[in-house]
Protein backbone atom coordinates (compact mmCIF):
# COMPACT_ATOMS: atom_id res chain seq x y z
CA UNK A 1 0.00 0.00 0.00
CA UNK A 2 1.87 3.54 -1.02
CA UNK A 3 1.23 5.92 1.17
CA UNK A 4 1.98 8.78 -1.04
CA UNK A 5 -1.44 7.44 -3.64
CA UNK A 6 -4.44 9.64 -2.36
CA UNK A 7 -6.79 8.08 -4.42
CA UNK A 8 -7.80 5.47 -2.22
CA UNK A 9 -7.99 7.36 0.48
CA UNK A 10 -11.42 8.95 -0.75
CA UNK A 11 -13.14 5.04 -0.29
CA UNK A 12 -11.82 4.47 3.08
CA UNK A 13 -14.38 5.88 5.98
CA UNK A 14 -12.42 3.92 8.98
CA UNK A 15 -9.44 2.59 9.74
CA UNK A 16 -10.96 -1.53 10.02
CA UNK A 17 -11.90 -1.20 6.54
CA UNK A 18 -8.11 -1.41 6.30
CA UNK A 19 -6.58 -2.77 9.20
CA UNK A 20 -5.10 -1.92 12.68
CA UNK A 21 -5.61 -2.97 16.38
CA UNK A 22 -9.09 -4.04 18.15
CA UNK A 23 -8.62 -4.53 21.61
CA UNK A 24 -10.98 -6.90 23.25
CA UNK A 25 -12.34 -9.21 26.48
CA UNK A 26 -12.91 -13.24 26.06
CA UNK A 27 -16.61 -13.44 27.71
CA UNK A 28 -16.44 -17.94 27.84
CA UNK A 29 -15.09 -20.95 28.56
CA UNK A 30 -11.60 -21.18 29.96
CA UNK A 31 -10.32 -17.72 28.98
CA UNK A 32 -13.26 -15.68 30.21
CA UNK A 33 -11.78 -12.50 31.27
CA UNK A 34 -8.65 -12.49 28.91
CA UNK A 35 -7.80 -8.84 27.26
CA UNK A 36 -6.68 -9.81 23.71
CA UNK A 37 -6.08 -7.33 20.77
CA UNK A 38 -6.63 -8.53 17.22
CA UNK A 39 -4.15 -7.19 14.71
CA UNK A 40 -4.96 -6.85 11.30
CA UNK A 41 -2.06 -6.20 8.59
CA UNK A 42 -4.00 -5.64 5.78
CA UNK A 43 -1.77 -7.96 3.97
CA UNK A 44 -3.73 -10.88 4.93
CA UNK A 45 -1.62 -11.56 8.16
CA UNK A 46 -3.87 -11.32 11.14
CA UNK A 47 -3.43 -12.45 14.59
CA UNK A 48 -4.67 -12.25 18.02
CA UNK A 49 -2.36 -10.71 20.72
CA UNK A 50 -2.89 -12.21 24.06
CA UNK A 51 -2.68 -9.12 26.42
CA UNK A 52 -2.99 -11.05 29.69
CA UNK A 53 -0.41 -13.76 29.06
CA UNK A 54 2.32 -11.56 28.57
CA UNK A 55 1.52 -10.29 24.82
CA UNK A 56 1.79 -13.83 23.89
CA UNK A 57 0.27 -14.60 19.87
CA UNK A 58 -2.64 -17.02 20.19
CA UNK A 59 -4.23 -17.52 16.28
CA UNK A 60 -3.13 -16.42 13.61
CA UNK A 61 -3.39 -16.73 9.67
CA UNK A 62 -2.15 -15.66 6.16
CA UNK A 63 -5.61 -15.26 4.30
CA UNK A 64 -7.53 -18.11 4.57
CA UNK A 65 -5.09 -20.49 5.85
CA UNK A 66 -4.27 -21.34 9.94
CA UNK A 67 -0.71 -21.08 10.87
CA UNK A 68 -0.41 -21.61 14.34
CA UNK A 69 -0.83 -24.59 16.61
CA UNK A 70 -3.78 -24.66 19.43
CA UNK A 71 -3.76 -27.32 21.66
CA UNK A 72 -7.16 -28.13 22.93
CA UNK A 73 -6.95 -25.55 26.07
CA UNK A 74 -6.65 -22.79 24.00
CA UNK A 75 -6.88 -19.23 25.34
CA UNK A 76 -6.75 -19.32 29.25
CA UNK A 77 -6.76 -16.92 31.58
CA UNK A 78 -3.44 -16.44 33.43
CA UNK A 79 -2.83 -18.82 36.22
CA UNK A 80 0.35 -17.22 37.81
CA UNK A 81 0.73 -19.64 40.30
CA UNK A 82 1.28 -22.44 37.80
CA UNK A 83 4.93 -22.23 38.07
CA UNK A 84 5.26 -26.23 40.30
CA UNK A 85 6.15 -29.26 38.25
CA UNK A 86 4.47 -29.55 34.96
CA UNK A 87 1.58 -27.25 36.05
CA UNK A 88 2.99 -24.98 33.08
CA UNK A 89 0.90 -27.69 30.66
CA UNK A 90 -2.22 -27.04 32.15
CA UNK A 91 -2.24 -23.71 30.60
CA UNK A 92 -0.32 -24.06 27.35
CA UNK A 93 -2.86 -22.83 24.87
CA UNK A 94 -0.35 -23.36 21.79
CA UNK A 95 -0.86 -20.36 19.72
CA UNK A 96 1.64 -18.75 17.12
CA UNK A 97 4.09 -17.69 20.11
CA UNK A 98 4.22 -18.84 24.07
CA UNK A 99 7.20 -17.52 25.56
CA UNK A 100 9.39 -19.39 28.44
CA UNK A 101 11.09 -18.30 30.84
CA UNK A 102 12.65 -15.08 32.19
CA UNK A 103 15.07 -16.90 34.64
CA UNK A 104 14.63 -21.11 33.66
CA UNK A 105 13.94 -22.78 30.82
CA UNK A 106 13.43 -26.63 30.64
CA UNK A 107 11.56 -29.36 32.85
CA UNK A 108 11.03 -29.03 36.60
CA UNK A 109 14.26 -29.35 38.76
CA UNK A 110 15.53 -28.52 42.26
CA UNK A 111 19.26 -27.29 43.27
CA UNK A 112 20.45 -25.24 45.84
CA UNK A 113 19.18 -22.21 44.22
CA UNK A 114 15.75 -23.32 44.47
CA UNK A 115 12.93 -25.19 43.18
CA UNK A 116 11.65 -24.48 39.13
CA UNK A 117 8.69 -25.46 37.88
CA UNK A 118 8.46 -26.40 33.68
CA UNK A 119 9.36 -23.23 31.29
CA UNK A 120 8.89 -20.56 34.82
CA UNK A 121 6.25 -17.95 34.84
CA UNK A 122 6.17 -15.12 31.80
CA UNK A 123 3.18 -17.27 29.95
CA UNK A 124 1.20 -16.50 33.03
CA UNK A 125 1.88 -12.96 33.33
CA UNK A 126 -0.47 -10.22 32.47
CA UNK A 127 0.75 -7.22 31.10
CA UNK A 128 -0.20 -3.72 31.98
CA UNK A 129 -0.43 -2.03 28.49
CA UNK A 130 1.54 1.24 27.84
CA UNK A 131 -0.26 2.18 24.18
CA UNK A 132 -2.29 1.18 21.40
CA UNK A 133 -0.72 3.01 18.13
CA UNK A 134 -3.33 3.21 14.77
CA UNK A 135 -1.98 3.75 11.49
CA UNK A 136 -2.85 7.26 10.53
CA UNK A 137 -3.71 6.96 6.91
CA UNK A 138 -4.74 10.57 5.63
CA UNK A 139 -0.68 11.63 7.42
CA UNK A 140 0.97 8.26 5.86
CA UNK A 141 1.56 6.95 8.87
CA UNK A 142 1.33 2.85 8.27
CA UNK A 143 2.38 1.80 11.44
CA UNK A 144 0.79 0.18 13.91
CA UNK A 145 2.04 -1.24 17.44
CA UNK A 146 0.90 -2.60 20.94
CA UNK A 147 3.27 -2.29 24.02
CA UNK A 148 3.28 -3.22 27.42
CA UNK A 149 4.89 -4.20 30.33
CA UNK A 150 5.05 -7.06 32.47
CA UNK A 151 6.70 -8.13 35.78
CA UNK A 152 8.26 -11.00 37.27
CA UNK A 153 9.37 -12.12 40.72
CA UNK A 154 8.68 -11.23 44.42
CA UNK A 155 10.30 -8.81 46.88
CA UNK A 156 12.55 -10.22 48.66
CA UNK A 157 14.10 -12.32 45.27
CA UNK A 158 14.20 -11.78 41.48
CA UNK A 159 12.71 -8.40 40.52
CA UNK A 160 12.37 -8.66 36.51
CA UNK A 161 10.59 -6.01 33.91
CA UNK A 162 9.58 -7.10 30.63
CA UNK A 163 8.51 -4.36 28.16
CA UNK A 164 7.45 -6.15 25.23
CA UNK A 165 6.00 -3.86 21.74
CA UNK A 166 4.54 -5.47 19.13
CA UNK A 167 4.66 -3.36 15.72
CA UNK A 168 3.33 -3.72 12.34
CA UNK A 169 3.14 -1.99 9.18
CA UNK A 170 -0.31 -1.72 7.58
CA UNK A 171 0.20 -3.49 4.00
CA UNK A 172 3.04 -5.61 5.02
CA UNK A 173 3.02 -9.22 6.08
CA UNK A 174 5.03 -9.10 8.82
CA UNK A 175 5.29 -8.40 12.81
CA UNK A 176 8.53 -7.18 14.68
CA UNK A 177 8.63 -8.22 18.01
CA UNK A 178 10.89 -6.28 20.33
CA UNK A 179 11.52 -7.35 24.38
CA UNK A 180 13.44 -5.46 26.66
CA UNK A 181 14.45 -7.93 29.15
CA UNK A 182 15.98 -5.81 32.51
CA UNK A 183 16.63 -6.51 36.38
CA UNK A 184 14.65 -3.99 38.23
CA UNK A 185 15.87 -5.85 41.72
CA UNK A 186 19.21 -4.99 44.04
CA UNK A 187 20.25 -8.45 43.50
CA UNK A 188 21.46 -10.51 40.52
CA UNK A 189 19.06 -12.34 38.71
CA UNK A 190 19.51 -15.65 36.23
CA UNK A 191 18.21 -15.29 33.02
CA UNK A 192 16.88 -17.62 30.50
CA UNK A 193 14.34 -16.93 27.55
CA UNK A 194 12.82 -19.02 24.42
CA UNK A 195 10.55 -17.85 21.75
CA UNK A 196 8.16 -20.76 21.49
CA UNK A 197 7.16 -20.51 17.76
CA UNK A 198 3.92 -22.99 17.28
CA UNK A 199 3.11 -24.22 13.94
CA UNK A 200 -0.19 -25.99 13.08
CA UNK A 201 -2.34 -27.20 10.10
CA UNK A 202 -3.43 -26.19 7.51
CA UNK A 203 0.38 -24.63 7.13
CA UNK A 204 1.84 -27.42 8.70
CA UNK A 205 1.40 -30.47 6.79
CA UNK A 206 2.71 -34.07 5.56
CA UNK A 207 5.79 -32.60 3.00
CA UNK A 208 5.99 -29.35 4.81
CA UNK A 209 9.40 -28.29 4.25
CA UNK A 210 11.35 -27.00 7.43
CA UNK A 211 13.88 -24.78 6.81
CA UNK A 212 17.31 -23.98 9.29
CA UNK A 213 21.10 -24.57 9.29
CA UNK A 214 23.87 -25.33 11.54
CA UNK A 215 24.92 -27.63 13.90
CA UNK A 216 23.08 -30.01 15.34
CA UNK A 217 22.08 -32.48 18.31
CA UNK A 218 19.27 -34.54 19.47
CA UNK A 219 17.80 -34.08 22.99
CA UNK A 220 16.31 -37.94 23.29
CA UNK A 221 19.03 -40.42 23.30
CA UNK A 222 18.84 -44.28 22.31
CA UNK A 223 15.03 -45.52 21.96
CA UNK A 224 13.74 -42.11 22.33
CA UNK A 225 15.27 -40.82 19.51
CA UNK A 226 13.63 -41.92 16.61
CA UNK A 227 13.52 -39.25 14.15
CA UNK A 228 16.45 -37.15 14.82
CA UNK A 229 19.44 -39.36 13.20
CA UNK A 230 21.86 -38.66 10.26
CA UNK A 231 20.42 -40.15 7.11
CA UNK A 232 17.04 -39.35 7.77
CA UNK A 233 14.91 -36.79 6.56
CA UNK A 234 13.95 -34.75 9.65
CA UNK A 235 13.07 -31.45 7.96
CA UNK A 236 10.19 -32.73 5.67
CA UNK A 237 6.68 -32.91 8.36
CA UNK A 238 5.60 -36.19 8.81
CA UNK A 239 1.49 -37.94 8.58
CA UNK A 240 0.51 -38.25 12.28
CA UNK A 241 2.08 -40.94 14.11
CA UNK A 242 1.00 -43.72 16.74
CA UNK A 243 4.34 -43.27 18.75
CA UNK A 244 3.77 -39.79 19.19
CA UNK A 245 0.75 -39.73 20.81
CA UNK A 246 0.34 -38.45 24.75
CA UNK A 247 3.63 -37.49 25.63
CA UNK A 248 5.45 -38.64 22.16
CA UNK A 249 7.90 -35.42 21.54
CA UNK A 250 11.12 -34.98 20.24
CA UNK A 251 13.34 -32.26 19.81
CA UNK A 252 16.87 -31.03 18.18
CA UNK A 253 18.92 -28.46 19.44
CA UNK A 254 20.70 -26.78 16.85
CA UNK A 255 23.58 -24.09 17.30
CA UNK A 256 21.96 -21.93 14.52
CA UNK A 257 23.77 -20.47 11.42
CA UNK A 258 24.17 -16.77 11.25
CA UNK A 259 25.94 -14.40 8.01
CA UNK A 260 28.35 -11.93 8.58
CA UNK A 261 26.12 -9.95 10.13
CA UNK A 262 25.11 -11.84 13.03
CA UNK A 263 21.61 -12.53 11.46
CA UNK A 264 19.74 -16.13 11.98
CA UNK A 265 17.15 -16.90 9.67
CA UNK A 266 14.59 -20.41 9.63
CA UNK A 267 11.38 -20.65 8.20
CA UNK A 268 8.79 -22.95 6.82
CA UNK A 269 7.71 -23.77 3.38
CA UNK A 270 4.27 -25.07 2.35
CA UNK A 271 4.73 -26.00 -1.38
CA UNK A 272 0.47 -26.86 -2.16
CA UNK A 273 -0.36 -23.28 0.15
CA UNK A 274 1.73 -21.67 -2.13
CA UNK A 275 3.99 -19.59 0.77
CA UNK A 276 6.22 -19.19 3.47
CA UNK A 277 7.22 -18.23 6.72
CA UNK A 278 10.95 -16.27 7.32
CA UNK A 279 12.07 -15.95 11.40
CA UNK A 280 14.66 -13.91 11.76
CA UNK A 281 16.60 -13.21 14.87
CA UNK A 282 20.30 -12.29 16.25
CA UNK A 283 22.22 -15.32 16.99
CA UNK A 284 24.24 -12.57 19.56
CA UNK A 285 20.96 -12.24 21.24
CA UNK A 286 19.66 -16.18 20.83
CA UNK A 287 22.37 -18.14 19.76
CA UNK A 288 20.07 -21.28 20.19
CA UNK A 289 17.54 -22.71 18.30
CA UNK A 290 15.28 -25.51 18.90
CA UNK A 291 12.83 -27.63 16.65
CA UNK A 292 10.15 -29.55 18.72
CA UNK A 293 8.05 -32.08 16.62
CA UNK A 294 4.96 -33.69 18.22
CA UNK A 295 3.21 -35.63 15.32
CA UNK A 296 0.59 -37.13 17.84
CA UNK A 297 -3.04 -37.67 16.13
CA UNK A 298 -4.96 -34.29 16.99
CA UNK A 299 -1.79 -32.90 18.61
CA UNK A 300 -0.21 -32.40 15.10
CA UNK A 301 2.47 -29.41 16.09
CA UNK A 302 6.25 -28.15 15.24
CA UNK A 303 7.98 -25.62 16.92
CA UNK A 304 10.52 -23.27 15.74
CA UNK A 305 12.56 -21.63 19.00
CA UNK A 306 14.86 -19.18 19.39
CA UNK A 307 16.60 -19.23 22.71
CA UNK A 308 19.39 -17.61 24.98
CA UNK A 309 19.94 -21.88 25.97
CA UNK A 310 18.94 -25.06 25.15
CA UNK A 311 15.42 -25.72 26.61
CA UNK A 312 17.69 -27.63 29.52
CA UNK A 313 17.08 -26.42 32.54
CA UNK A 314 18.90 -23.44 34.53
CA UNK A 315 20.53 -25.95 36.84
CA UNK A 316 22.68 -28.02 33.76
CA UNK A 317 23.46 -24.03 32.30
CA UNK A 318 24.59 -23.02 35.40
CA UNK A 319 27.08 -25.94 35.59
CA UNK A 320 28.28 -25.26 32.54
CA UNK A 321 28.82 -21.75 32.95
CA UNK A 322 26.52 -20.88 30.34
CA UNK A 323 23.63 -19.41 32.48
CA UNK A 324 23.27 -15.50 32.04
CA UNK A 325 23.72 -13.21 35.46
CA UNK A 326 22.04 -10.10 35.16
CA UNK A 327 22.98 -7.43 37.70
CA UNK A 328 21.26 -5.24 39.45
CA UNK A 329 19.43 -2.51 36.55
CA UNK A 330 20.78 -4.16 33.37
CA UNK A 331 18.73 -4.61 30.64
CA UNK A 332 18.91 -7.54 27.64
CA UNK A 333 16.78 -7.24 24.21
CA UNK A 334 15.82 -9.25 22.24
CA UNK A 335 14.62 -8.50 18.60
CA UNK A 336 12.40 -11.02 16.08
CA UNK A 337 10.44 -10.80 13.05
CA UNK A 338 8.06 -13.05 11.49
CA UNK A 339 7.78 -12.44 7.60
CA UNK A 340 5.31 -14.46 5.09
CA UNK A 341 6.59 -14.83 1.89
CA UNK A 342 4.09 -15.76 -0.76
CA UNK A 343 5.63 -14.06 -4.16
CA UNK A 344 7.58 -16.58 -6.30
CA UNK A 345 10.85 -15.05 -6.23
CA UNK A 346 10.99 -14.02 -2.64
CA UNK A 347 9.65 -17.52 -1.98
CA UNK A 348 12.77 -19.00 -4.44
CA UNK A 349 15.32 -17.40 -3.34
CA UNK A 350 14.41 -17.92 0.64
CA UNK A 351 14.24 -21.36 0.04
CA UNK A 352 16.96 -22.29 -2.07
CA UNK A 353 19.28 -21.56 0.63
CA UNK A 354 17.79 -24.68 1.74
CA UNK A 355 16.58 -27.08 -0.40
CA UNK A 356 16.55 -26.97 -4.36
CA UNK A 357 13.55 -26.60 -5.73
Amino acid sequence: MESSNKDWLDKVSHIAQVGGIETSILDNGRGKGTRIAWINTGAGLRFKVVIDRGMDIADASFNQFNLSWLSRLGVTSPQPFSDKGIDWLRTFGGGLLTTCGVTHVGGPEEDEFGKRGLHDQYSNTPAELITVKQPDLLNGDLEMSISGKMFQGHPLGDNIEIKRTIRCILGDPKIYLEDEVQNIGNIYSSHMILYHFNFGWPFIDSGTKLLWKGAWKSRETGEDNKIFKEGQDFRTCQEPRDDHSGSGEEAVLIDIEADQEGNATCGIYNEKLGFALKLDFDKKQLPWLTNWQHWGKGEYVTGLEPGTNPPLGQKLMRERGELIQLKPGEKRKYTLEISILNNSDSITEFVNKYINL
